[in-house]
């Protein structure tokens, strides 16, 4: 057994956390008859050899020996070796090899080439390893045969024979999966795979799901002949899949504390657990629909008819799966997304509360375009309350309480009124406040009510503690929204407190609530001086803009915005540039500066500095600014949002963008700064409204 291990100089190679001399006791431990000793040493391999998928010298080295232990039949759990072999191998093929199968060429570099060529010189083995008497070793071994077979016929020959054989749903479905991966790996043997497959989806002889695997994977193989009955036919298998599947409760996650805990943030803990959440899949047929939606594209309207059928099942866990998708399809593509806010709002209906809260989640998420679910929010809301109490956002059981707090913030932020007493009942109990406060600058009209509440939450922040950080931050920038000055007094204490504990963070976020204050915080100037010296990043451009905002006077501001223009920091040469756009042609004396800067090989930078020469100097200016501002938003298409607030300043002199607005709308992907939905959604809007008023 391991014939050679010892003579592999591992302590040379590096994995994921340093050198990799551990490997051999890793190997041997996966044979050990102690089942707590094998998952220990299969989580360090997954954890630092095969590090989220990464590919590493050590990793290749380690194949043979793990080949050796699956094909050992005294190896406990082949499974899981098997299936660690398939995954090394498809993220060595992925990671390691352009489409065209080019390898790529990594310094340093890595086990990926080293990898394939391992397992494609023993891809025959993967064949008896398909046909092993464990059906979970099998069914582990399969998509190696349409990953490493190099003999196409006889993978496509085997595949074929393994449908047969096999009775089980997974099986199915990886045996179709892999064959999708064999006809897209070899050319040679694309024609017969997808015309089997093609057969199987009209095969009435077949179960459903096997039917609509091979329709999604014949789909997977061609996306671009995907024709006009492909659709309809998945989603009649889709409804036929009720009957095939069976309806199962979503299992129960951990509770998570309604407080934080052990000295970290309630926000870090509940990310963490949204990360645990949206990893998991409920779903048998889920991996195979996602599959079918990235073959379908930027194709909305029929993967909303998709998605429509998938929230029609009885199943809770395929709905909850349904739910994530379409939020996924309306947070990355643009259109028309009315029917599929409205079928998500459906789902709040429904008695399993993950589901509801689920369906709240996306909402949020989509609030630029979810105001067609106002009123089934509100409804949800208000049901919730009357049958559990006005004290349903604290309730006991988690499931509950999670999903009445997610419609709650979802409503919020379509800034409704109607979610107001869950969010007083927060901030006054104290419970889970801080979701409560990250939705209640969405709020202005109830200001009177939550202004109070946030300030004295403000008060009691402990900045001694690193982990109030984000909850200081959060609620400075709802204070900031909502605008009242009333709470001056403590923000500035909030800064003083903030600088004294080297909080640079909550520093930034109280120097900018200050400034939207204005001048009923001149009472703080004194420590917002002190700050424009401050060498932190981005403390000072802060400081700065809360001494113009405070003080105004433009004498004292000036030769700081002129040294933040010459500072090396891009940040700080962006926060001084937008800060002399909104001074105007008064900062007229950084004009010399600002043309300098339109040649920085930034283009981030050249965009604030074209705006601001805009903003401070006008026509005499245009066309320069114009070119900058066209350059960087071709060059880097996440600039579009910040391009098109000053073209729609620019007026008629901004009519040559008119080829790039155009361009930029026809884009079917969501655009705009990190591509997120509520700038693309703006980033339209703008371009519609300059398209219309220059052509």
């Amino acid at each position: 057994m391991f014939d050679g291990l010892h003579d592999i100089d591992w302590a040379s190679m590096e994995h994921a956390y340093g050198s990799a001399g551990e490997v051999p006791a890793l190997l041997w431990a996966l044979r050990s008859p102690d089942p707590e000793e094998r998952r220990k040493a299969l989580d360090r391999f997954y954890g630092a050899v095969h590090h989220q998928g990464s590919v590493y010298p050590p990793t290749a080295a380690s194949l043979p020996f793990l080949l050796e232990l699956a094909a050992d039949g005294a190896t406990p759990e082949r499974a899981v070796v098997v299936a660690l072999l398939v995954s090394i191998g498809r993220a060595s093929l992925d990671l390691g090899f352009e489409d065209d199968g080019t390898e790529i060429e990594y310094y340093p570099p890595t086990g990926c080439g080293q990898a394939v060529a391992f397992l494609r010189e023993r891809g025959g083995e993967f064949v008896e390893l398909a046909r092993d008497p464990d059906p979970d070793v099998r069914l582990a071994a399969i998509g190696g045969l349409g990953l490493f077979l190099d003999d196409a016929d006889r993978a496509a020959e085997v595949l074929r024979e393994r449908l047969a054989a096999e009775h089980g749903l997974a099986a199915h479905l990886g045996i179709l999966e892999a064959a999708a991966t064999l006809a897209l790996r070899q050319p040679s043997v694309s024609p017969q795979v997808t015309r089997w497959l093609a057969g199987l989806a009209r095969d009435a002889e077949q179960g459903p799901v096997t039917r609509l695997a091979a329709l999604v994977q014949r789909a997977r193989c061609a996306p671009d002949e995907i024709g006009a009955d492909v659709v309809p036919s998945a989603v009649g298998l889709l409804r036929e899949t009720v009957r095939a599947i069976p309806v199962r409760r979503i299992p129960p996650s951990a509770s998570r504390p309604a407080a934080p805990s052990d000295g970290v943030a309630p926000q870090i803990l509940a990310a963490f657990e949204d990360l645990d959440r949206h990893t998991r899949v409920s779903a048998p047929t889920t991996a195979l629909l996602r599959t079918f939606h990235e073959a379908l594209g930027d194709r909305v309207p029929e993967r909303s008819a998709v998605l429509a059928a998938q929230m029609s099942s009885p199943d809770p866990g395929s709905c909850l799966d349904a739910i994530r998708m379409s939020g996924e399809l309306m947070r990355t593509w643009r259109g028309d997304h009315t029917r599929l806010v409205l079928l998500v709002a459906d789902q709040l209906t429904t008695a399993d509360h993950e589901v509801a809260a689920e369906a709240a989640v996306v909402l949020a998420t989509c609030h630029p375009i979810a105001t067609p679910a106002r009123e089934a929010l509100a409804t949800h809301i208000d049901a919730q309350r009357a049958a559990h109490g006005p004290d349903v956002w604290a309730a006991s059981d988690a499931r509950l309480r999670r999903s009445h707090q997610e419609a709650v913030r979802a409503l919020a932020r379509l800034g409704d009124a109607r979610a107001l007493p869950s969010l007083l009942a927060a901030l006054d109990n104290d419970v889970d406040a801080w979701r409560a406060v990250e939705v209640a600058g969405q709020l202005p009209q109830s200001a009177d009510q939550l202004v109070p509440r946030l300030g004295e939450h403000l008060r009691r922040v402990d900045l001694s503690q690193q982990c109030n950080e984000m909850s200081a931050n959060a609620i400075l920038s709802a204070l900031s929204t909502l605008g009242d000055p009333a709470v001056v007094p403590v923000v500035a204490d909030t800064l003083d407190a903030a600088v004294r504990h080297e909080q640079h963070g909550v520093t930034r976020s109280a120097l900018m609530t200050l400034s939207a204050f204005g001048p009923a915080a001149t009472g703080a100037l004194g420590t917002i001086r002190s700050l424009t010296g401050a060498t932190v990043r981005r403390v000072r451009p802060a400081a700065v803009a809360a001494l113009w905002a405070v003080g105004g006077d433009l004498a004292e501001v000036m030769p700081l915005l002129l040294d933040l223009l010459a500072d090396h920091i891009t940040f700080h040469i962006g926060d001084a540039a937008d800060l002399l756009g909104e001074i105007g042609p008064p900062a007229s004396a950084a004009l010399p500066r600002l043309r300098d800067l339109l040649t920085h090989d930034y283009e981030w930078v050249r965009v604030h500095c074209a705006a601001a020469l805009w903003e401070i100097a006008g026509p005499a200016e245009a066309s320069a600014a114009l070119d900058a501002l066209l350059q960087a938003m071709t060059k880097n298409p996440a600039t579009a949002n910040h391009v098109l607030t000053c073209l729609d300043h620019m007026g008629p002199l901004a009519a040559p963008a008119l080829p790039l607005l155009r361009e930029q709308l026809a884009q079917p992907r969501r655009g705009g700064r990190f591509q997120s939905i509520e700038n693309d959604e703006e980033l339209q809007r703008v371009a519609h409204t300059l398209i219309a008023r220059l052509a």
